[in-house]
């Protein structure tokens, strides 16, 4: 008889498993992402984290019986995450929530917990990584409990798994998945053996008992979960929370959603008693914008359903070194390389020898075409030394021709820039239908970039 394999490789990026190490993973073709983990599973006869939930309790169900009721989400009292998360907390779904450490996401969390369970729903928070006086103290900066919230300390899903069948809360928090232990896997705790069993018997623990759980999931240098890829399709929703530790705003945006946009974000700002909603995110965006300062630029990107208006920042200067240098903070750095080209090769700027820097204003990272215009308005803005008028919007798509294109949602857009007092908005001539009928703001159509310049 053959002895049983004790270990193989997984890939750390998407989870494939090999019998030997492998440079380069065949699946996602990264290289040295292979480690070695044992993966033979331990006897073990207890029910709890095997399979989350003792067999024979899932019976078929005709598709004909199965009934959507309003009452099937949950309000979090935060409608910047319920936005996100597609209009409510959907009973039954298992919802991970990734972001760098010390972003926000316990507190966001906790601060859901307590909105909940004030309107009588239960809640269980299970922390591996926190005890319950540091669960408490912060607690307490964020404003007093009322509701039906329990704490419970520990690392062993079959312990968790048990008493969620017992207790049966509406809402579970696990914070974090990486630390939580499943005895039937021999693996260490964070390891991908232990991510993806410990998630499938959350998932399981979801499903069965209509019960919604939250998971936290550590990040890796890169930005992306840690563990491995497959985590993130056994989840129904992705929220990545992203934002500057240091500065004071945060980005709550899905990157994957079974019930909603998967396009949605929520703006929030850290403050001493927990997290604010940016309820106005266009005006926050545009707070302490310098006016008749050249280089600066307003346009307008569309983020799910939602319109923000933005600040582009353009900084253009003799290169000292003989070799020009680019820098893009916020947008794609290849997109602003093609535009400085368009511009050189079209409209006959000279900009080969001249340093290009452009910032987005407030931290986003937004890559939508429409912001073409914005960039080389900033960039000829910087370039000639001449202001753009501050009460300008612009927006659309430049092609290799030094055409504009056309965008979606023209008049959301324009409607957003006349709610927040700017007297004229510069829209492709493509769009002239979509702009038909709005009136109060001077709307100018233009067909190429030198147009635009031709207007600054």
């Amino acid at each position: 008889m053959a002895k049983a394999k004790e270990s193989v490789f997984f890939c750390q990026s998407c989870g494939f498993e090999s019998a030997k190490w492998l440079g380069q993973c065949p699946s996602c073709h990264e290289w040295n992402t292979m480690t070695e983990e044992p993966v033979f599973l331990k006897k073990n006869s207890n029910s709890g984290a095997s399979g989350g939930v003792s067999r024979g309790r899932v019976q078929p169900v005709s598709l004909d019986l199965v009934e959507i009721d309003e009452e099937d989400r949950i309000s979090s009292e935060i409608e910047e995450l319920d936005r996100v998360l597609g209009g409510g907390i959907v009973k039954g779904s298992l919802v991970l929530v990734g972001g760098d450490p010390g972003i926000g996401k316990s507190t966001l969390l906790l601060q859901l917990c307590r909105n909940v369970s004030e309107k009588g729903h239960s809640v269980l928070y299970v922390s591996g990584e926190e005890s319950a006086k540091q669960i408490k103290l912060r607690a307490m900066r964020i404003g007093e409990f009322k509701g039906d919230l329990s704490l419970l300390c520990d690392t062993d899903l079959d312990s968790i798994a048990e008493i969620i069948e017992k207790n049966k809360p509406e809402i579970v928090i696990v914070d974090s998945i990486q630390t939580m232990v499943n005895s039937m896997v021999s693996a260490s705790a964070g390891s991908v053996s232990q991510v993806r069993e410990s998630t499938g018997v959350l998932l399981r623990l979801a499903k069965v008992l209509g019960i919604t759980i939250f998971i936290v999931g550590h990040v890796t240098k890169e930005g992306a979960v840690a563990g491995p890829k497959v985590l993130e399709h056994m989840v129904d929703t992705v929220l990545y929370f992203e934002g500057d530790i240091r500065g004071s705003y945060r980005l709550l945006r899905a990157v994957k959603n079974r019930f909603g946009s998967t396009d949605e974000i929520g703006v929030f700002e850290m403050h001493a008693n927990g997290l604010g909603q940016v309820i106005n995110p266009s005006e926050y965006m545009l707070s302490g914008r310098e006016a008749k300062t050249s280089g600066n630029v307003v346009t307008c990107t569309i983020e799910g359903t939602r319109p923000l208006l933005i600040e582009i920042q353009a900084l253009v200067c003799d290169s000292n070194f003989g070799y020009a240098k680019r820098q893009a903070t916020g947008t794609d750095l290849n997109r602003l390389n093609l535009l400085l080209a368009v511009l050189e090769k079209r409209v006959g700027l000279r900009l080969s020898a001249s340093d290009a820097y452009v910032n987005i204003a407030g931290g986003l990272k937004v890559n939508e075409p429409s912001m073409d215009l914005g960039i080389v308005m900033a960039v000829v803005s910087s370039f000639k030394n001449i202001p753009v008028n501050e009460n300008t919007v612009a927006f659309g798509e430049v092609g290799l021709s030094g055409e504009v294109r056309a965008v979606s949602m023209c008049d959301r857009r324009i409607n957003e820039a006349k709610k927040l007092g700017f007297s004229t908005v510069i829209i492709p001539a493509a769009n002239h239908k979509s702009a038909e009928g709005i009136k109060g703001i001077e709307i100018i159509e233009v067909k190429t970039a030198e147009d635009v310049i031709n207007i600054m």
